[in-house]
């Protein structure tokens, strides 16, 4: 996964700490809320948007079918709808090896 993790864990994060995550415009994240019935932030009384790490995580799935592997957006539905379960665990692996890969450079970085 491509998105940048922010450097401080919150509960909530807005659209525009989402969208700058993925390098992605807001009206992006939207479009694919609209899109995906499961990716469903929760509001606040204002109506804005505040996302939970489980809401980006189900983001990094679109983002990871559509930005890096070339999905249509329905596409990325089927896939999502035949395959949900392996999906998930291809992206889990994904970003536990890019962790890894990131902590051998910072090891590599200090010998």
């Amino acid at each position: 996964m491509n998105y940048k993790k922010p450097k401080k864990e919150k509960r909530y994060y807005s659209i525009g700490e989402v969208a700058e995550m993925f390098g992605v415009s807001k009206s992006l994240i939207r479009y694919w809320e609209t899109e995906f019935e499961y990716l469903k932030p929760h509001k606040n009384s204002k109506g804005e948007r505040r996302f939970t790490q489980e809401n980006i995580d189900q983001l990094s799935i679109v983002y990871h079918l559509v930005k890096e592997k070339g999905f249509t957006l329905d596409g990325a539905k089927k896939e999502l709808d035949s395959n949900r379960s392996k999906v998930e665990q291809k992206v889990n692996f994904i970003k536990k090896l890019k962790v890894l890969k990131k902590t051998l450079k910072d090891i590599k970085k200090n010998l």
